[in-house]
């Protein structure tokens, strides 16, 4: 016969079974601790930069009046004033860097995933092209100030005063090294800044919506906003002042706009194209750009650059003066520009691999937007 327990009492002298008591204790001290994350935050950092990213903007449209100063001044000189072209070309440039920095900045001080990416990739490239730049003036810098100098010197009632050795040694350096802290130095500490993964993780906890950057790989939409900003410049010079190289000459006047339209709506497509992830748009840039690369050096080496010049309405005093100029004179430009393209085709092959592993996973595209 089983023995029968008699009822636990509940009063309030009774004991109260305490066995399953450390376990929702154990349970609850689990819920209610507070989750810290596993990164340094980084959101002052991310306004110290974003400030300085504004400031850098505001010098850039700065540079708006300084454009119109100048060609005000310019009418002055006897070869004759700045053309319309070349003014507006010159305020739309600085208009959109200005624009650009502002925006970013902006977004860096609001902990934006889109701030974060494009700051990243844009520095990137500033340090690159920065750099060439800095080589190209080292090189050209001591050759163009000797060169001014001697035009000065040849013109009538000049002054027998000239620098001197040392003199002229000094400014070269000071030009080179401003030129370089604003080329390489600044944008070196941009890219190592953002490129930190704790940068990456403050963005993402301050700014947890699925933005448009996250949907394709930063390698890629670098290609997108290069292609994008060569849309852009081919319209822009297209409209005010072209003058394309065409296979071994210069096309200037409604040719020359016609081409220059057609390469930006060439450009707008491959940008859109390699966002997209589109087998056939990395197959048309990496056909298309050696093409330019091409077309430019046999334009460069055939053609006369100063006759396109003449044919788009410069005077002959303004002419000669580009003639002067050693950078237009020499092959330093067409190396600078053979060189950024030789590098843009080297990168389009390096990224096909994400476009393979997106012909491998057709899926992942649609992945990050339901993610976000």
């Amino acid at each position: 016969m089983d023995e029968v327990k008699p009822p636990v009492e509940s009063g309030p002298g009774s004991a109260q079974p305490i066995q399953e008591a450390p376990a929702a204790f154990a349970a609850a001290a689990v819920v209610a601790q507070p989750s810290f994350p596993q990164y340094t935050d980084r959101s002052t950092g991310l306004v110290v930069f974003g400030v300085f990213q504004i400031i850098l903007g505001l010098l850039a449209a700065l540079m708006i009046p300084m454009v119109g100063l100048g060609a005000f001044v310019s009418r002055l000189a006897p070869g004759g004033g700045m053309r319309p072209g070349q003014i507006v070309s010159a305020l739309a440039t600085y208009g959109f860097i200005a624009g650009v920095l502002v925006a970013l900045g902006i977004g860096s001080i609001q902990t934006r995933r889109w701030a974060r990416a494009l700051t990243l990739i844009i520095s990137w490239y500033w340090l690159i092209v920065g750099a060439l730049v800095t080589v190209m003036l080292t090189a050209v810098m001591p050759v163009a100030l000797r060169t001014g100098l001697q035009a000065q010197r040849s013109l009538p009632n000049a002054p027998p005063a000239a620098l001197s050795t040392g003199v002229m040694a000094v400014v070269i350096t000071f030009i080179i090294v401003f030129a370089a802290f604003f080329l390489i130095v600044v944008p070196l500490a941009f890219v190592i800044f953002y490129g930190r993964s704790d940068v990456a993780a403050t963005c993402r906890d301050h700014d947890p919506v699925g933005r448009w950057t996250d949907r394709a790989p930063l390698p890629i939409l670098g290609a997108t906003i290069v292609f994008f900003v060569g849309a852009l410049y081919s319209f822009t010079v297209g409209v005010t002042s072209p003058v394309f190289p065409f296979f071994g000459r210069y096309l200037t006047g409604l040719p020359g706009t016609a081409c220059f339209l057609v390469l930006a709506a060439l450009d707008a497509y491959l940008s859109v194209g390699f966002f997209r992830l589109k087998t056939s748009a990395w197959w048309i840039g990496i056909i298309s750009v050696p093409l330019r690369v091409f077309s430019m050096a046999l334009t460069f080496a055939r053609a006369d650059l100063m006759q396109a010049y003449s044919k788009m309405g410069f005077s002959d005093a303004q002419v000669n003066a580009l003639n002067a100029n050693p950078v237009l004179r020499s092959h330093v430009l067409l190396f600078w520009s053979l060189i950024s393209m030789v590098l843009f085709s080297g990168y389009l092959v390096w990224v096909r691999r994400y476009f393979q592993m997106r012909r491998v996973e057709p899926q992942s595209s649609v992945l990050p937007a339901q993610a976000g």
